[in-house]
């Protein structure tokens, strides 16, 4: 995540405020990095209308802001499942950086039911390939990184920790189904925040559902209670190895407003 106060930002910061009331443009010629302090624009692209000093906490308080469309073409348009990846590895702090942006993403009562392994090593990666279906235990092999994505089934023992305004651990001891039904829907949601957010901090995904659970379960989880949902390899992928965009499904073919 990049912070206001990097340099980057300073050379060029461009910010459209969500009700498109007006633009906000930083001053770089301030003098000063602190406080902030942007200038008003109309939208018509006249002369400034105002001026103000921003802190960060009065930075919090300014309505949602929209990703511009180089973001969400890294997030999704030019985003592609990778293959084949280049040997450049993934530092621990990497993988650290990813995991604490998508905690923040929501789940059912706070549950946060995921829990990841991070295969890197050589004898790790040659035992979760060994778990592939064949297709996939090469690309396993050959990534830098494949993460696990493993729901835990005793999730609501860290309720009272997530959740402490009430008592929704006794939701669900002694509920199977919801116990189930919730640390499989929410772990893969999770894993889903994981995709984009290995996206956001530049890297390439390739997740898989093509391998034997009960191996992996065996291999990663055992005398847990945790069991594997899906892998996602991480890492820099090959471009050159990528095939065209298979085609998806338009609006009115996934969708309805009612």
């Amino acid at each position: 995540m990049v912070s206001l106060a990097e340099p980057a930002i300073w050379n060029m910061a461009y910010y459209l405020a969500a009700d498109a009331h007006c633009t906000f443009v930083l001053d770089t010629n301030t003098g000063s990095k602190s406080p902030l302090t942007y200038w008003f624009f109309s939208l018509s692209g006249a002369s400034p209308i105002g001026r103000t000093a921003l802190d960060s906490v009065s930075i919090s308080k300014m309505k949602k802001l929209m990703l511009n469309d180089d973001a969400l073409d890294l997030l999704f348009r030019n985003a592609r499942t990778h293959n084949v990846w280049l040997e450049k590895p993934v530092s621990d702090e990497l993988l650290h950086q990813l995991y604490d942006l998508m905690k923040y993403g929501p789940t059912s009562a706070n549950s946060s039911p995921a829990r990841i392994v991070f295969v890197k090593s050589p004898e790790a990666r040659e035992n979760l390939a060994a778990c592939m279906s064949e297709g996939n235990a090469a690309k396993t092999r050959q990534a830098p990184v494949t993460a696990i994505i493993g729901m835990d089934f005793k999730f609501y023992e860290k309720l009272p920790q997530l959740f402490p305004h009430t008592d929704a651990r006794s939701w669900f001891v002694g509920n199977q189904p919801l116990i189930d039904a919730t640390a499989f829907r929410n772990s893969a949601l999770q894993g889903a925040y994981l995709i984009i957010a290995a996206r956001a901090l530049g890297l390439d995904c390739g997740p898989m559902s093509g391998f034997d659970e009960e191996k992996v379960n065996a291999a990663f989880f055992a005398g847990t209670s945790v069991k594997a949902n899906f892998v996602c390899s991480l890492g820099y992928g090959d471009h050159s190895k990528l095939f065209p965009r298979s085609p998806r499904l338009s609006f009115d073919e996934a969708c309805r407003i009612t």
